[in-house]
């Protein structure tokens, strides 16, 4: 493969970050991490910024850090404060992993953040990416802050036909990327690889016409630009398919579900769910339309019921409340929802919860998106 970074002359180089550099002083985003260089705050944003979107981190970075003002106050947080207030971002190990860092830093390093490369890399849920990115903006250091952005403008910038998806290539734009990095400035180089990647070389379309570093770029002077990045297709997520039971009591309160502490959702709390074959989800789409209305009826009866259904300490509704589909990276949940009175002990393990108190419980999205559909019906119920 080509390198076509080593043929840039030491005045080449020179030339491309005063042009970068330069650009990136006058446009760059006014984020609320970027008002000074504290590790501290740079790290929370990075992590934030993992498979999210700079306009939805920054409300939940505002929090956070009002929240968890230091170091110590994130190693000393009760797991269900912090879950709370990452409540909608996702990705929900990020949040402990966070913590567990934190406490890393508390006993290993005496509540100082570490300050080299090899140290930051030491704590829990820190990668290659944010390692670099903590330690040149904070630190001055010269070290690369790789992602996805910033492989798609070197790629473009070199013709790097390199498979971006696969790990081994990382290889290869550290080593572009080690080339061109500005050694003076390299947190700022770092910034302005992302800024540059999320605003102007985008993955579709890219505003070559505005680029700061258009005259550098071969695959523009190639005409090549959308040949790149090279990224080979990633394995789509698989179905899974649920029925979800919100069951209330005579008390108006709704009965919940913990999570077990391990795995995906680990320890948080969702309507009861129940997962089914595709076969059969599709025969409740049709079975009980939700454009058609019935009284209560003893059970949802069918030879095959599932088990939530079953149970005799429930009246359940005849018909579906609501659907949602939440999408995870490896997985797709497909979710109908019905409605169910619950008139006598449940022998399911969970905790009976009144609406006004499920602040105080930490709901993945799949659950924030239930909840929607049963707060909307009882709004038409008032209509």
């Amino acid at each position: 493969m080509s390198k076509r970074w080593e043929d840039w002359t030491a005045q080449e180089t020179t030339d491309f970050q005063q042009a970068f550099l330069t650009w990136y002083q006058q446009e760059k985003r006014n984020l609320p991490w970027r008002y000074n260089q504290d590790p501290y705050r740079i790290w929370i944003s990075e992590i934030m910024l993992q498979q999210t979107r700079v306009d939805t981190v920054i409300d939940y970075f505002y929090r956070f850090m009002e929240t968890f003002p230091t170091i110590q106050d994130l190693a000393n947080a009760p797991e269900d404060k912090l879950l709370k207030v990452w409540e909608g971002l996702g990705y929900y190990s990020r949040a402990r992993n966070l913590q567990t860092a934190a406490k890393q830093i508390m006993e290993e390093f005496e509540g100082e953040f570490p300050t080299t490369v090899e140290d930051i890399r030491s704590l829990k849920g820190i990668g290659p990416y944010t390692a670099g990115a903590i330690s040149s903006i904070a630190f001055d250091l010269p070290e690369p802050a790789i992602d996805g952005n910033v492989m798609r403008v070197v790629s473009r910038l070199f013709c790097i036909e390199a498979d971006i998806a696969k790990a081994s290539s990382r290889k290869v734009f550290d080593e572009a990327m080690r080339k061109i990095i500005s050694y003076d400035q390299p947190g700022e180089f770092n910034q302005a690889m992302m800024d540059l990647g999320s605003s102007i070389c985008t993955p579709t379309k890219p505003q070559c016409e505005l680029c700061p570093i258009q005259n550098f770029c071969q695959a523009y002077q190639e005409k090549r630009q959308t040949d790149f990045p090279v990224k080979s297709k990633k394995q789509k997520p698989k179905d899974v398919y649920y029925i979800a039971g919100i069951i209330e009591n005579n008390q108006q309160e709704i009965f919940l579900q913990q999570r077990p502490g391990s795995g995906l959702l680990a320890s948080m709390w969702l309507f009861p769910l129940e997962e089914i074959s595709a076969t059969r989800f599709e025969e409740l789409q049709e079975r009980y339309d939700p454009n058609r209305w019935d009284l209560f009826s003893d059970a949802l009866i069918a030879e095959d019921s599932p088990e939530l259904f079953s149970t005799e300490a429930v009246v359940w509704q005849k018909k579906i409340l609501g659907e949602v589909t939440h999408v995870f990276s490896h997985l797709r949940w497909h979710i109908i929802i019905f409605y169910g009175r619950n008139t006598a002990p449940l022998t399911l393990e969970g905790q009976w919860v009144r609406p006004n108190r499920f602040s105080n419980y930490v709901f993945p999205k799949p659950q924030q998106k239930m909840l929607e559909v049963f707060e909307n019906n009882l709004a038409d119920d008032k209509d």
